[in-house]
């Protein structure tokens, strides 16, 4: 009888953004928001 077994460890590491980057992750946040907010301003116009 054989019993093989084997130990694998996976880590996962947060990738860290540039400046750049966060800026841009803001901006498409806040034009998401934004559409949102109009979507219910229309929708309760209606």
């Amino acid at each position: 009888m054989t019993l093989n077994i084997f130990f694998i460890s996976i880590t996962i590491k947060k990738q860290e953004m540039s400046i750049e980057e966060e800026i841009h992750q803001e901006n498409i946040k806040k034009i998401y928001e934004d559409m949102k907010d109009r979507q219910i301003s229309v929708h309760r116009i209606r």
